[in-house]
């Protein structure tokens, strides 16, 4: 993978997986109630979901991969075509309505019980699954090892997703009261929008 293609990735990935969510929420309360350190169970909680989501939906790319080069083609611009979508949703949500989700209950301080919390919570969207199929594919470059090209994926979406869990629960109360506040929070979810379009069309006209 080109590095050029890498960062573009890595990019994309950590705008997706610092927006507020279920799971960030959740990094965010433990981070209040027990403290960064404890946290880091969460952390790795949501850390093992994401990697074995991202491994199965590269179980299915490298079957297609290695069977139908026109099939792979297709659910590229497939993919292309989600990550537009994702990207206008996101442009037309406003922030509020992002952060307004139900608080989530962490009376058990038990480091297993925060890392079972994190990584139900975190494979309970089936959406991460077809998210990563539809990304994946448009940083595959079929002039190198696919199989390499995945590990460092999958490895580098491993890191992204520890680190936002991580900087939720440092910044604790702060970063809610950072994404409803600053001029950055009110357009975070244009920005990733408009990131998550470029990026497919990019693809689009580059094919």
């Amino acid at each position: 993978m080109d590095i050029e293609f890498w960062l573009l990735y890595v990019s994309v990935v950590f705008m997706a997986s610092i927006i507020p969510g279920p799971s960030m929420l959740l990094a965010l309360t433990h981070g209040i109630k027990y403290g960064y350190k404890s946290s880091i169970a969460t952390a790795l909680g949501n850390t093992v979901a994401s990697v074995t989501q991202a491994i199965i939906a590269i179980s299915g790319l490298s079957i297609i991969f290695t069977t139908s080069g026109i099939l792979f083609e297709l659910i590229r611009y497939a993919g292309a075509i989600y990550l537009i979508y994702i990207g206008v949703m996101l442009f037309k949500t406003p922030i509020q309505d992002t952060l307004n989700l139900d608080p989530i209950d962490t009376n058990d301080t038990s480091t297993f019980r925060m890392f079972t919390q994190a990584f139900f919570i975190a494979m309970g969207n089936p959406k991460a699954i077809i998210f990563f199929t539809a990304l994946f594919p448009q940083f595959i470059s079929t002039d190198g090892t696919p199989l390499l090209q995945y590990i460092l994926m999958t490895l580098s979406l491993g890191i992204i997703a520890f680190t936002c869990m991580m900087i939720y629960s440092i910044a604790g109360a702060k970063a809610t009261r950072f994404f409803r506040t600053s001029a950055i929070g009110k357009y975070l979810n244009k920005i990733t929008g408009g990131i998550f379009i470029t990026v497919g069309c990019v693809v689009v006209l580059k094919n």
